[in-house]
């Protein structure tokens, strides 16, 4: 079985990396495909030190930086990767991987951590975001995503099989490409985190500083609560808006390395998440530790946090407005209900994510879609 794997850019570590990383595990010989690679010499253990075949976007100016720029020739760049010579092709894609080109004779299995956020259901959050809503640059950005999204559309007839990163996914694919889809939920690394049943009195939350992350409202939120004390972890563009609005009772400790995350995250007595995620790691890291979830009931987190009011072993409880007041809501709720959860069935929830998992079944499912199309066979 020749194997190509796909993937949208290798700029950094993070969530997509970490799947990247698992599947490169199972087929240690594929050969590797991205639009770019900028991984420092330092950085490119997870992908085996391979070599990378990137597209001509590698090589146009300012692309190290501004790489990002090049989203209306993407589509064009990422057609132009010869897979002609593979059996399999399995793209990892939250933006064009899963458009490159392949044959009647080659299997092509989709990975998909999103659809394009920011073309599709995301729009016009990334727009507003982008001071993007007015103007002559405005008309051409929403023309150009409106380009994107045909093409988007278009490519998805040449995946064989898709397969999500959650069901939350899974139902944005059906909504964006009406194909159905396979949920293997991503690898999260949660040996490296231990029980700790000892909780203090202090909440954390930890995340990169973006606007969709929400941590305004966190912070927000626990302005209105000063008897209760709250831990911010984490850097970003909006660190400084943050900031200005801590009260005494709110310490904003910005990057850390991750033995102190673990610390935190660890000694907390819940862990608060507000953003509309996909899948979202760190909840699942947090309960690794034993540590509850008090989290926005929407997107991945439905499906890695069981909820105070339909499980009779919680491991957290959701709010269901991305606003202060509901956030204030469920600090509330799980005060009054603190001892419903155990940190062991914390724990024990975490371990479904665990990457031995999620390596046998990427393999099982592959190596299975692969032997039936072998056999004539293509479901």
């Amino acid at each position: 079985m020749r194997v190509a794997i796909v993937h949208d850019w290798l700029v950094t570590y993070a969530g997509a990396e970490k799947v990247l990383e698992e599947i490169l595990n199972v087929f240690p010989d594929a050969d590797l495909f991205s639009l770019v690679d900028f991984l420092d010499k330092n950085e490119r253990d997870f992908i085996i030190n391979k070599t990378v075949t990137t597209s001509f976007i590698q090589k146009l100016p300012f692309a190290k930086k501004k790489y990002r720029n090049y989203l209306p020739i993407m589509p064009l760049a990422i057609e132009q990767l010869n897979l002609s010579q593979y059996d399999v092709v399995i793209s990892s894609s939250h933006a064009v991987a899963k458009g490159v080109i392949t044959g009647p004779d080659q299997l092509h299995i989709s990975y998909v951590h999103s659809p394009i956020r920011y073309a599709w259901d995301l729009q016009h959050q990334y727009l507003k975001e982008s001071g993007l809503q007015k103007g002559l640059k405005g008309a051409l950005t929403k023309y150009i995503l409106y380009k994107i999204r045909n093409w988007d559309y278009r490519t998805s007839n040449g995946v064989d099989y898709f397969i999500s990163n959650s069901d939350f996914i899974g139902r944005r694919i059906w909504k964006v490409y009406r194909r159905e889809s396979e949920t293997i939920y991503p690898p999260v690394d949660v040996s490296s985190f231990s029980i700790h049943e000892n909780k203090e009195d202090f909440y954390i939350t930890a995340s990169r500083m973006v606007p969709y992350k929400k941590i305004d409202l966190i912070v927000d939120a626990f302005a209105k609560m000063p008897d209760k004390k709250l831990v911010v972890i984490g850097d970003g563009p909006d660190f400084k808006k943050i900031q200005s609005k801590a009260t005494n009772n709110i310490e904003l400790l910005g990057y850390q390395p991750f033995e102190v995350l673990k610390d935190y995250m660890q000694r907390a007595k819940a862990f608060v998440f507000a953003a509309e995620e996909d899948f979202g790691i760190t909840p699942v890291e947090a309960q690794a530790c034993g540590t509850p979830v008090i989290a926005f009931g929407k997107g991945g987190s439905r499906e890695t946090v069981r909820s105070l009011d339909v499980s009779a072993n919680p491991t957290g409880l959701f709010f269901y407005e991305q606003d202060v007041n509901a956030i204030v809501d469920g600090v509330t709720q799980f005060e009054t209900n603190q001892s419903s959860f155990n940190p062991h069935v914390c724990r024990e929830n975490a371990l479904r994510f665990s990457p031995e998992r999620f390596r046998n079944e990427i393999q099982q499912y592959i190596e299975n879609k692969f032997n039936s199309k072998k056999g004539g066979i293509l479901e």
